[in-house]
């Protein structure tokens, strides 16, 4: 019984190391991508998600992706200064105010994204369609199992 938990937990770092190196590998190259933009990681995550969800409340965009919200409020303001999204007051509560994607964000997202998408594809592209999916519902079991602690 000991042995098996020792392989068990010896497995458990193993997997860890495994997967911080592949993370730490396939952000360096989706960040490259990002830069060549223009853009921050943070700012190009932010109009990625307006650009696929439409208007959302400047409090959700953190929970969306993963930056603070101390980051949210400087990345939001450098991309109004570009031009590329607005702030929106909301009508029924004064307190919510939405981020919106503007015209040229969503010119500027037409261009790029299929390019974007076509270089996570590639980077991907070692694993197999099924390998993929699996992957994405280990990892999503994963970071669900690793939430209730």
């Amino acid at each position: 019984m000991a042995g098996a938990m020792e392989e068990d937990k010896a497995a458990s770092l193993k997997l860890f190391v495994v997967l911080s190196k592949a993370y730490k590998t396939v952000m360096d190259r989706a960040v490259k991508d990002m830069k060549q933009y223009d853009l921050s990681p943070s700012e190009f995550t932010i109009l990625e998600v307006l650009y696929t969800k439409g208007r959302i409340p400047l409090q959700q965009i953190g929970e969306k992706i993963l930056i603070t919200s101390g980051s949210i409020t400087y990345n939001i303001d450098k991309l109004e200064k570009k031009g590329l999204l607005k702030r929106v007051p909301c009508e029924e509560d004064r307190r919510v105010t939405y981020a919106e994607i503007t015209a040229a964000g969503h010119d500027l997202f037409d261009r790029i994204f299929p390019a974007h998408s076509d270089s996570i594809h590639a980077i991907m592209k070692s694993l197999s369609l099924e390998e993929k999916q699996a992957a994405t519902s280990l990892l999503k079991k994963l970071g669900i199992g690793a939430k209730e602690g």
